[in-house]
């Protein structure tokens, strides 16, 4: 089957407090607010033309409802949910009207237990990439991609190569040449989603883009000024994989997001994935700097699309080195 997954295009977050979120996400990072309620926010980046890519959805506990990718036309919605049923996984089909300005959207749990969602359509809003006068804090542009925690990197990389059309731009292996963290792709940069090894399935993060180096570096100054500085995670830096400048940073309820810039084009179709040996202390930080060890061992929940309850984690039996990798 052909399926025609355009790009990573949302994200379902839970949090604890709404104000508190608005107060980080739109105040200080300075995305767009689209719309809201007394139960969901709706934010986008400035050059985004749909009506969002991040919910954030009030809850008891924050934990993931979803990860999201757009497809070209509602025929592909029908091909999916047929291949996932012919392959045995539990689809879930929400209607137009159950979820703010999107159509139809098919939610299945992958082969590793991440709870996915796709769908065609989404109500336009205006574009605001040269509302100038708009830009603060971060100036988020637009989403970029997922990164995941998973207990089999093989296994989510076959699955989303052989059965999903996705393609591999680097990937990091152990000494069995066993692939250790995968970044794929279906639009034609770095990736749409990473995989890494470790306790899963969660979501270790989700990757935004910025216009230029230099936002990355403002918005840790914003950030510092708004008494958020114990906010920043990690960065700003610079990856070996993807040679993007980044910048790591968790929201109130501890999600962890990427401020991202920098990566390359893939589109290529005689394109070779990059390799990268799990020792070479480039991969992580070009720069050599260390991540803290929070960012190794802390992901989001993710939560099961049938039940709502918080999906099981196992853990892989990895090797005593730190297991290092993402972006």
């Amino acid at each position: 089957m052909n399926f025609n997954i355009i790009r990573a295009a949302r994200a379902v977050l839970n949090v604890t407090n709404l104000e508190e979120s608005r107060r980080f996400y739109v105040h200080a990072l300075g995305f767009i607010e689209t719309e809201s309620d007394d139960k969901h926010i709706y934010l986008r980046g400035l050059e985004e033309h749909t009506h969002h890519s991040l919910v954030l959805k009030k809850s008891d506990e924050p934990s993931v409802e979803a990860i999201s990718y757009k497809v070209f036309a509602e025929e592909d919605l029908d091909t999916l949910s047929a291949f996932f049923t012919e392959k045995g996984y539990r689809i879930k089909w929400m209607g137009s009207g159950s979820q703010k300005a999107i159509g139809r959207t098919l939610r299945v749990q992958d082969v590793s237990g991440l709870p996915l969602e796709f769908f065609a359509t989404m109500d336009p809003v205006d574009r605001l990439l040269q509302r100038y006068d708009l830009y603060k804090g971060a100036k988020v542009q637009r989403i970029d991609h997922f990164n995941c925690a998973v207990t089999d990197v093989e296994k989510a990389y076959n699955f989303y190569i052989n059965e999903l059309g996705f393609a591999c731009s680097e990937y990091t292996t152990a000494d069995d040449e066993k692939i250790w963290a995968a970044w794929l792709h279906r639009k034609p940069t770095v990736h749409d989603v990473a995989f890494m090894n470790g306790v899963g399935p969660r979501l270790h993060h989700v990757g935004f883009w910025l216009s230029d180096p230099m936002s990355v570096i403002h918005t840790c100054d914003v950030l510092a000024s708004l008494g958020y500085g114990s906010s920043i995670e990690r960065g700003p830096g610079r990856h070996g994989l993807s040679n993007a400048f980044f910048l790591y940073l968790r929201d109130p309820d501890g999600h962890r997001i990427e401020l991202y810039n920098g990566d390359y084009l893939t589109s290529d179709p005689d394109f070779k994935p990059v390799k990268w040996d799990l020792d070479d202390p480039m991969r992580q930080t070009f720069w050599g700097h260390a991540a803290p060890d929070c960012w190794f061992n802390e992901a989001s929940t993710v939560l099961d699309i049938h039940t709502g309850q918080a999906v099981e984690t196992g853990d892989p039996k990895l090797e005593k080195k730190k297991p290092t990798i993402i972006i």
